[in-house]
């Protein structure tokens, strides 16, 4: 097991720049996840640190060495790939010794290793089978299993569940953050896809055409969003915004004026957000605090306001409902039991309490 530093890393090819100035510290033992729009330089990160790519600038340290030229074979890595790289000839068994073999691990400790993990992963039963005999998530298992017996010190996965199914990914999901927690070793993963982040991460590196946009467990990226991108990116369906609001005062209340909707601001916001009185920001909030009148729930800081139903998605435990105002359309995420039908004027509950505001030049969080 070893950390990952990430020290002022920058990738560039020719006059693009995948990646700059990245600086990350990983703890041993940390499941790490990048992710991002395609194209963030994401992956381009995680083939830097494999080796796989060449760094620009800077340093990547596995442990306290400095790896940067340092052959892959060499880094005490194990990476898992999208497309799994399965040598289809060799049976599950063989693919899974393979890299052991390259080392020239003595045949009987090959074999405990295949078969005790093979036995971990619930694919003993398909040793003798090969890639084209195995489902999707067979052919996971396998890649991730190939990489266990290797006993690396950090697991790279790169969106290596793109190509299963939604019930296989959410099952994959679980089998990967067990793994983690059983084998406590340091895993770096990347995805585009923020749930997969949301729900396996320790800590999420947001990225954004190669730049850091924030980094931080996944409940105070949800909370505490640092700027308008981050906002936007994490959490589905993604955050209403508002980019011309107006922060006023009126009889010693402060409001959001959107020009759409005019709610008041919790109280206990007041001194951080009276130095942008008459000012114009970015207001967000995210459509789990859009509530029905009926059913607002226990806690919230309200504002009440009204919309036309514009769309009605049943989702079976929650209702996804389009609300248009004054041209403005906002997705709130109601209780099922919500009465609203499309073409309905509606009452509609603002939690304030969650309510975001951002600088609209630096797109900066105002917290």
């Amino acid at each position: 097991m070893a950390s990952v530093t990430y020290r002022n890393v920058t990738k560039r090819w020719g006059d693009v720049t995948a990646v700059k100035n990245l600086n990350i510290d990983i703890p041993d033992g940390e499941f790490l996840v990048f992710v991002g729009p395609s194209g963030c330089g994401k992956s381009t990160s995680l083939r830097m640190l494999a080796g796989l790519e060449e760094i620009s600038e800077g340093e990547i340290l596995i442990g306290d060495r400095v790896v940067n030229n340092v052959a892959p074979k060499d880094r005490d890595i194990a990476m898992v790939f999208q497309s799994y790289a399965l040598y289809p000839h060799m049976t599950v068994y063989d693919n899974m010794a393979f890299g052991l073999r390259l080392r020239r691990t003595p045949k009987h400790v090959i074999d405990e290793r295949v078969r005790e993990v093979a036995s971990s992963l619930g694919i003993e039963q398909l040793l003798d089978r090969r890639p084209r005999q195995l489902s999707g998530g067979q052919r996971q298992r396998v890649a991730v299993g190939r990489a266990i017996v290797r006993e690396p010190a950090v697991f790279l996965l790169d969106e290596p569940l793109s190509n299963l199914d939604a019930k296989l990914r959410v099952e994959a999901r679980s089998f990967i953050t067990k793994l983690h927690q059983r084998l406590g070793t340091t895993f770096i993963y990347v995805t585009h896809d923020q749930t997969e982040a949301m729900t396996m991460a320790e800590r999420i590196a947001v990225l954004r055409a190669g730049e850091l946009q924030q980094i931080d467990t996944p409940s105070n990226l949800y909370d505490h969003p640092g700027n308008i991108f981050v906002a936007g990116f994490i959490g589905s369906p993604s955050m209403n915004f508002f980019d011309n609001a107006l922060l006023s005062e009126e009889g010693g209340k402060l409001f959001i004026d959107t020009s759409v909707y005019k709610l008041e601001v919790p109280p206990a916001r007041y001194d951080l957000y009276r130095p942008y009185i008459g000012k114009r920001v970015v207001f967000g909030i995210r459509p789990e605090d859009i509530h029905h009148p009926e059913f607002p729930p226990p806690g919230i800081v309200p504002s009440n306001s009204e919309a036309t139903v514009d769309v009605v998605e049943l989702m079976g435990n929650e209702k996804i409902v389009y609300l248009e105002k004054a041209g403005k359309t906002v997705l709130a995420r109601m209780d099922p039991r919500s009465d609203v039908h499309v073409g309905q004027t509606t009452g509609v509950v603002f939690n304030m309490a969650n309510m975001h505001l951002f600088d609209p030049e630096t797109e900066r969080a105002l917290q």
